[in-house]
């Protein structure tokens, strides 16, 4: 880790002589901090990919379901369609703040995950899902879906720590 100390000097503000010091702080970014970082970003490119389809599945596509799990999607309300966005723009906007190195990327994470869990407790505890794909095929998605949005939260606290991320 290496210290940058800067010195600016404002003439006549307020008086001649004064000197303003920042210290930044900028630890060298590892290779695996780059890969992690891509691996979430397309994980997160999945989710978006996957609410779209979600959200925006035809009556066509619908109909050609089985119909336990064409039923299945009027047991979606509208708030688990908005939490299901909150986790996946999070996410996204979270991993490409990883690659931007930027600040707020731990909050990002924070809200993602909190509309993952969310929306994965309805999808697993409130809808048929058990009883039309059974229950391991039902949870494993979901708790899939949940350790990496808990990674993701982990990992953003990790680079925040060892100084990967910008201070400003």
């Amino acid at each position: 880790m290496s210290h940058v100390t800067y010195q600016i000097t404002f003439p006549n503000f307020p008086s001649p002589n004064t000197h303003i010091t920042m210290e930044t702080t900028s630890a060298k970014v590892p290779t695996s901090f780059w890969i992690v970082s891509i691996i979430f970003l397309l994980w997160n490119l999945m989710g978006v990919m996957s609410f779209y389809m979600h959200v925006f599945i035809s009556d066509e596509a619908i109909a050609a379901l089985p119909e336990a799990e064409a039923a299945m999607y009027a047991e979606y309300p509208l708030w688990t369609d908005i939490a299901f966005a909150v986790a996946v723009i999070g996410g996204l906007l979270a991993s490409i703040g990883l690659l931007m190195r930027q600040k707020g990327v731990r909050f990002l994470a924070s809200i993602s995950l909190v509309a993952i869990i969310i929306q994965m407790t309805h999808n697993v505890f409130f809808t048929s899902a058990m009883e039309v794909y059974g229950v391991a095929q039902a949870v494993t998605m979901p708790i899939l879906v949940v350790i990496l949005g808990a990674l993701l939260l982990w990992y953003a606290g990790r680079a925040k720590d060892r100084g990967w991320l910008r201070k400003s």
